[in-house]
């Protein structure tokens, strides 16, 4: 009768208070991990999150580390910071030492540890740290996976890159992660000349929230139904491939 019952201690914020990370009080993050999370619980899983806590002190930190481990009993919790924090690894629980925005240590770490379900950026928070983290650390991200950016205020501090006052300054973490939600409509774009990126084609949706954002990967290739079912648009797609071969034809006779 009661086989479905679920433990109110058992849910994300109850672990996150057990292990006194701030992801629960702090930044009420923890509801929102829970939503887009719940589908990996069971699962036997590789997490990545970059950022340990506890600064230089090598004993310190791990608590939302020990979180996931706990939420994800089945997966395996790795991370990444530039101090020594060996000291606090556990069963199912890897910390390597290392820059978020290393491109070669990254790669090993991936290397390492196998392709990634969910990662976490709770690093420095530095926007072009965050922008180069994702760039090279997206393409390892599973299709289905899950890619998480915390504490993205610092779009507006001016010692972390922000800004408060040219909201559309463009090397934000919010206008980075803003520009491309264009990219999940690239099918419909009425222009015969855009190439689309990587990240247009396996960017599947992009969540926003106060602070937080999550992105999914998978194949962003359904097509556009309108182009399909519009003879106006077809119309003006055949004339642009002719001008564009009249083109290639004119430069190659040049």
């Amino acid at each position: 009768m009661f086989k479905n019952f679920k433990n109110a201690s058992d849910d994300l914020t109850s672990i996150a208070k057990k292990y006194g990370t701030d992801k629960a009080d702090g930044h009420f993050y923890t509801s929102h991990y829970e939503t887009h999370f719940s589908k990996f619980r069971n699962k036997k899983i590789n997490l990545l999150e970059i950022g340990v806590g506890g600064y230089d002190k090598p004993d310190e930190g791990g608590e939302s580390l020990r979180m996931w481990k706990e939420f994800f009993k089945n997966g395996n919790i790795f991370s990444i910071d530039i101090y020594d924090k060996h000291l606090l690894e556990e069963d199912r629980m890897k910390i390597f030492r290392g820059s978020q925005t290393d491109k070669a240590f990254l790669t090993s770490v991936v290397r390492e540890i196998g392709p990634l379900d969910i990662i976490i950026d709770d690093g420095s928070h530095i926007n072009s740290h965050v922008v180069t983290s994702f760039n090279i650390l997206f393409p390892f991200l599973k299709i289905g996976g899950i890619y998480a950016i915390e504490d993205v205020q610092t779009s507006y501090w001016p010692d972390h890159g922000g800004d408060s006052f040219n909201l559309k300054k463009p090397n934000t973490t919010m206008n980075f992660f803003k520009n491309l939600t264009d990219g999940l409509n690239f099918e419909e774009f009425d222009n015969p000349y855009y190439t689309p990126s990587d990240f247009d084609k396996h960017i599947v949706s992009i969540h926003f929230y106060h602070n937080l954002i999550f992105l999914y990967k998978g194949l962003n290739n359904e097509g556009s139904l309108a182009a399909r079912n519009d003879p106006i648009r077809k119309k003006k797609n055949r004339r642009r491939l002719k001008y564009i071969l009249r083109l290639v034809r004119s430069k190659l006779l040049i």
